[in-house]
């Protein structure tokens, strides 16, 4: 159980850690290259991970926060009966990833709202998702945020345009547009969430004694 709480703690710090510079120090939009296929982007992303967007408008945000606490709820039980019948590290470890990044951003989701005193929010007359200019400070839950409990935006900060280049025009249908691969923007949480599964995936035939209920 130790070796879980350290995977958990040292994500959870990196992913906040990396959220919360970015920005309390960087507005909106920011971009910067480190490599030519590696930048870093700064959005918030009122959706999923990789910018996915599960239902549109409000309700769709409410119940996206709400699924990612089942869901982190459903974990921990799983993780938890898994570690006491000492199964395989094939499984607990990758499970363990997914884990910690559903928290980190649940985190963004829950309490950035509270914490910021701007942020990207939500403008029920015109349906739209309302960005913001300037730089956010931290306000601490005794001041008004931008927003209020669950209807905080994910900060999303890397981008890895691997491809990037305009389609020929002789191209049949998508001739003269603009192709990128990869294009969404997402951070550390998503990163290790992805981990988890491909690890998952990749270990399956040597997982053994997986308890669900």
């Amino acid at each position: 159980m130790k070796k879980i709480l350290l995977i958990v703690f040292s994500i959870l710090l990196i992913d906040q850690f990396l959220k919360i510079y970015i920005k309390t120090h960087f507005e909106l939009g920011y971009v910067f290259s480190i490599f030519s296929f590696f930048l870093i982007f700064f959005v918030e992303n009122p959706g999923m991970a990789y910018g996915i967007i599960l239902a549109p408008g409000y309700q769709g945000k409410i119940f996206l926060s709400v699924l990612r606490l089942l869901l982190i709820l459903f974990i921990s039980y799983f993780l938890y009966k898994n570690v006491k019948k000492k199964s395989s590290n094939f499984l607990v470890i990758p499970t363990s990833f997914i884990f910690s990044g559903a928290i980190g951003n649940f985190l963004d989701s829950a309490l950035y709202g509270l914490l910021f005193d701007t942020g990207t929010v939500y403008h029920k007359e015109s349906h739209k998702w309302i960005s913001y200019t300037g730089i956010s400070k931290i306000s601490g839950f005794l001041k008004k945020g931008y927003a209020s409990f669950m209807e905080g935006c994910v900060v999303d900060m890397f981008s890895i345009p691997v491809i990037e280049t305009n389609i020929p025009y002789w191209v049949p249908f998508f001739g003269g547009g603009h192709f990128q691969f990869f294009k969404p923007v997402f951070n550390f949480s998503d990163f290790v969430i992805f981990l988890g599964i491909v690890l998952l995936l990749m270990f399956r035939k040597k997982i053994e004694n997986v308890e669900i209920i």
